[in-house]
C-alpha cells in the first residue's frame, strides 16, 4: 500500500493545471479589474473625452489647431509602427495608444509652433517615452510630456511664453498674451482680474491647445471618471491642493491679480489633472496613493507658477510625481483585511 503523502503528491501532479484552481496572471501595468476593459476601449474612452477640447481649440485656434493635430497624431502612429518593426513586435497601432499621446502632446504645444516642433516631440514621446522601456505598460514617465519637455529644452525660444503670441497671425485670440504671462506682467497689488475667468472657462484665451476651454475639459474629465477610465482620486487631489493653496495665498494677499479661480482655470492644469496624471500606467495603483500623487502634482504646479520662471508648471509637475510612483505604490500598500498575515515560526 503506498504511502498516503505519496499518493498525494503523485495526484497533485498529474492533476491538470485548470483544476487547482485560477492561475495568476503576471503582466505589465495597466491592471484592470474587468476583462471588458481593454486598452483599445481605455484609449477609446479617453478620446471621446478630448472631443470637446478638440473641439474648443479648432473654434478658438482654427487652421492653426487643425494643423498641429495632424501633425502630431500621424507622427506617433508613423513613430509607433518604426518602433514596432526594430524591435519585431506586433503592430499595436490598432490600441490607440499612439493617436491619444499624439492628441495630449498636440494639446500642449502652442498652436504656431513650427511642424518640425510636433513630430520632434512625436518621435521623442513614441521612441524615448514608450519603447525604449518595452512599450505600453512599461514606461514610467507620461509620453506625450517626455516628448513636450524635449522640445521645451531644445526648442525654448519657440515653445516659451513669447512664442504663444504672433502678432501677424489673422486669429485674434493669437496675438494676445496667455493670462498666465499677462498676470506676471502685472503689478502685484493690481486687484483681482475677474474679467478674465469667462474666456479662461470657455476658452477664447491664448495659451497651448488644451491650456484653453477649461469647462471643455472638465467635461471630458468628468466623462472619464464616470467611465472608470480614469481614477478620481488623482483630479480630486490636484484641484483640492490647488485649491487650497491659492485659497490661502487670496488670504495672504487680496490684492493680487491671480485668485484662486484663476489657478484653477487658468494655463493646462484641468487638462492636466484629467487626463494626463490620469494615465494608468504612469500613476500609483492604490486609491490613497491615487489621491497623494494628484496632491504632489497640485502643490508643485503652485510652488511652480509661484517661484520659477515659467508660468505653466504642469509637465514638470507630473513628470517629476512620476519618478516616484513606486515609493508611492510602496508606502500605500493596503492593509488585509483582520490584520497582517501571522507568520510562522521557524
Amino acid at each position: 500500500m503506498a504511502d498516503p503523502q505519496t499518493q498525494a503528491t503523485q495526484e497533485t501532479q498529474e492533476t491538470p493545471p485548470a483544476d487547482r484552481g485560477a492561475l495568476i496572471q503576471v503582466a505589465a501595468a495597466p491592471h484592470v479589474s474587468s476583462l471588458s476593459l481593454t486598452t483599445r476601449r481605455m484609449m477609446l474612452d479617453v478620446l471621446i473625452g478630448l472631443v470637446p477640447v478638440a473641439v474648443v481649440a479648432l473654434v478658438v485656434f482654427r487652421h492653426y489647431a487643425v494643423r498641429q493635430m495632424v501633425i502630431c497624431v500621424v507622427s506617433c502612429v508613423l513613430a509607433e509602427l518604426v518602433f514596432t518593426a526594430m524591435r519585431r513586435r506586433p503592430i499595436s497601432v490598432g490600441d490607440l495608444s499612439a493617436v491619444v499621446t499624439g492628441l495630449i502632446l498636440a494639446f500642449s504645444l502652442p498652436p504656431i509652433a513650427p511642424w518640425y516642433v510636433g513630430a520632434i516631440g512625436s518621435l521623442v514621446a513614441i521612441g524615448i517615452g514608450k519603447a525604449v522601456f518595452g512599450g505600453l505598460g512599461q514606461n514610467i514617465f507620461n509620453p506625450a510630456m517626455v516628448g513636450r519637455a524635449f522640445v521645451m529644452v531644445c526648442f525654448a525660444t519657440l515653445m516659451g511664453a513669447s512664442a504663444y503670441v504672433d502678432p501677424h497671425s489673422t486669429v485674434n485670440v493669437v496675438t494676445q498674451a496667455t493670462p498666465l504671462t499677462a498676470a506676471r506682467q502685472m503689478a502685484p497689488d493690481a486687484g483681482p482680474q475677474w474679467s478674465t475667468l469667462v474666456p479662461e472657462l470657455l476658452g477664447n484665451t491664448n495659451g497651448s491647445l488644451g491650456e484653453t476651454g477649461a469647462l471643455a475639459c472638465i467635461l471630458g474629465g468628468l466623462y472619464l471618471c464616470l467611465r472608470r477610465t480614469a481614477s478620481w482620486e488623482i483630479p480630486f487631489g490636484v484641484l483640492l491642493t490647488v485649491t487650497v493653496i491659492g485659497g490661502l495665498g487670496d488670504v495672504i494677499h487680496p490684492q493680487h491679480p491671480f485668485t484662486v479661480l484663476h489657478h484653477l482655470l487658468g494655463g493646462a492644469l484641468m487638462l492636466g489633472a484629467f487626463f494626463i496624471a490620469t494615465d494608468p500606467v504612469t500613476s500609483p495603483l492604490t486609491p490613497k496613493g491615487k489621491f497623494i500623487f494628484g496632491a504632489g502634482i497640485g502643490a508643485l504646479v503652485m510652488l511652480m507658477r509661484a517661484y520659477s520662471g515659467y508660468p505653466e508648471g504642469v509637465m514638470f509637475s507630473v513628470l517629476l510625481m512620476n519618478s516616484i510612483v513606486p515609493l508611492i505604490n510602496r508606502a500605500t500598500v493596503p492593509r488585509p483585511v483582520g490584520g497582517p498575515v501571522p507568520q510562522k515560526q521557524a
